[in-house]
């Protein structure tokens, strides 16, 4: 069987033979097998420990627990190894300065075994997936996860930017680019998912976008460190509040609008309207971030349509509630 993390109830057999779901065309071959022999010739002190395959791996790593306490991370795709280099050198910076709970990497595996990319062993964080609200619905008032979301957001960006950082090519990504340079990517995705059955109302979509591309030129953020991809997925959370914030491959500094999808996505009317007063974002941003949020949908319809049903409905429900933006 894949391992003995009988903390996890219901956990299915694996066979070792068995292949990481593929979801990029240049996946690369990786099973619980290449796993166990990687772990074993690189890290020797763990060869005692069982390796199981998780259910929910990212779409640019696959993901194995080690033992009870520990996570392997395999880049999918040539090149993917960069961003683990980029967490190994920058995580422990940014985990001294923000109070959630990020990765600890405590080891690193080299390309071997026919395997082409670096790769990693982290320690193990407790929680869970936060569940996304229902279309429309109100709390009531602020929860403690809002309260820790934008704490979250507020500390990553009052992070001081060294000037090692300020040249970093790894901390440069398009999700730090203005909005407006990112026009003919959006319509050639909104055109590509006309093709197919999204469930959002594309023309809807259009309109929202040309909003908060015009927004995004009437004002101009101060660069700052940004997650860039802060959604439920890569959120974990415990008792309600936030617990840890995972996946910083796409760690970077930039105009940091695009971390305020975490609202559109995560948050139901009232935590959005308290999330925006703690971080005082002003009407154009907010309305950029709209813009953010209908992007990263749309690119996800159209490039995971097919492989990760459960990432597209939530980035409908994400974009849905950026259109109706209450």
């Amino acid at each position: 069987m894949c391992g003995r993390r009988n903390w996890w109830p219901g956990r299915p057999v694996c066979p070792e033979d068995v292949r990481v779901p593929q979801l990029h065309a240049d996946e690369l071959p990786i099973d619980v097998s290449l796993v166990r022999r990687l772990v074993d010739r690189a890290f020797p002190e763990y060869a005692a420990l069982g390796v199981a395959s998780m259910r929910d791996s990212g779409s640019s790593n696959a993901l194995f627990g080690l033992g009870d306490d520990l996570l392997v991370r395999l880049p999918r795709q040539s090149g993917g190894g960069a961003t683990i280099d980029k967490e190994v050198h920058w995580l422990p910076f940014v985990a001294t300065r923000v109070t959630a709970a990020v990765p600890e990497v405590i080891g690193i595996g080299e390309p071997d075994l026919g395997y082409s990319e670096r790769w990693a062993i982290t320690r193990w964080l407790d929680g869970t997936i936060p569940a996304l609200p229902l279309a429309g619905s109100t709390s009531g008032g602020p929860d403690g996860l809002t309260v820790d979301l934008a704490q979250f957001v507020k500390e990553l960006r009052a992070i001081e930017i060294p000037a090692e950082a300020a040249i970093d090519e790894s901390l440069s990504w398009y999700r730090g680019m203005p909005l407006a340079s990112l026009d003919a990517d959006f319509r050639a995705a909104v055109l590509e998912c006309r093709g197919i059955n999204t469930g959002l109302n594309l023309d809807d979509a259009l309109r929202v976008w040309d909003q908060a591309v015009e927004a995004s030129q009437a004002t101009q953020a101060a660069r700052a460190w940004f997650h860039g991809d802060l959604l439920a997925e890569n959120l974990l959370v415990k008792d309600g509040r936030l617990a840890a914030v995972l996946d910083f491959g796409g760690l970077a500094v930039g105009d940091p609008t695009v971390d305020l999808i975490a609202a559109w996505e995560v948050l139901d009317s009232e935590g959005r309207r308290e999330f925006r007063r703690v971080l005082d974002v002003d009407e154009a941003t907010w309305t950029a971030s709209r813009g953010w949020a209908l992007l990263i949908a749309v690119v996800t319809f159209r490039y995971y349509g097919t492989t990760m049903p459960r990432r597209c409905a939530n980035r409908l429900a994400m974009a849905q509630a950026a259109i109706v933006a209450l």
